[in-house]
């Protein structure tokens, strides 16, 4: 029995060096989300704009959208934007943006400033919406689908390579199940 109790520290150790090894190999951008296939949560949020008031999960039902976290404090959020503009103005794509814990007045001057690429923007003031999606920080991307389900979620900065290899195959999948959106 006392020679048993001997190998109980190499049993631990070799349990612990094997989920980091697994760790290892895990994309440390892929966490998982509780809410993927699941419907967007419902919100009643004002919208970002003069003429957008109260805005709600209905905003996310009909066309495959990008819905899109963001702030003027995420440095990441700036690298980011010019390319959610191509993608709205030349590629079309529809991109409702989630203004994250940030000041309205400085999020309407930059989108002044840099161009608006979202179709509306819902302030999350308070975060809670952001909390009710399991947000890490800004910025972080969800595709969802025509009735308003989450289908994938990227956390980080949206560039050519990630539009290519991760999201933009989802998108062309979600819009050819019904057509073109």
């Amino acid at each position: 029995m006392k020679r048993l109790k001997l190998f109980i520290p190499l049993l631990v150790f070799l349990l612990l060096a094997g989920f980091l090894y697994q760790a290892l190999y895990q994309n440390p951008r892929t966490l998982p989300s509780a809410l993927l296939n699941k419907p967007f949560p419902v919100f009643s949020l004002p919208g970002l704009g003069e003429n957008q008031k109260t805005l709600d999960a209905s905003l996310l039902k009909g066309e495959v959208t990008l819905v899109n976290v963001w702030a003027t404090w995420c440095p990441s959020c700036h690298v980011e934007h010019p390319f959610l503009l191509r993608l709205a103005q030349q590629q079309g794509v529809r991109i409702v943006g989630i203004n994250y814990k940030d000041d309205t007045q400085q999020a309407k001057q930059w989108l002044a400033k840099l161009g608006n690429p979202y179709q509306a923007t819902v302030v999350d003031a308070s975060g809670d919406l952001g909390i009710e999606l399991g947000v890490y920080g800004a910025p972080e991307t969800y595709v969802v689908d025509r009735q308003g389900v989450i289908r994938y979620k990227h956390i980080g900065v949206i560039d050519e390579r990630v539009w290519q290899e991760s999201l933009q195959p989802i998108v062309s999948q979600l819009q050819g199940k019904g057509g073109p959106s």
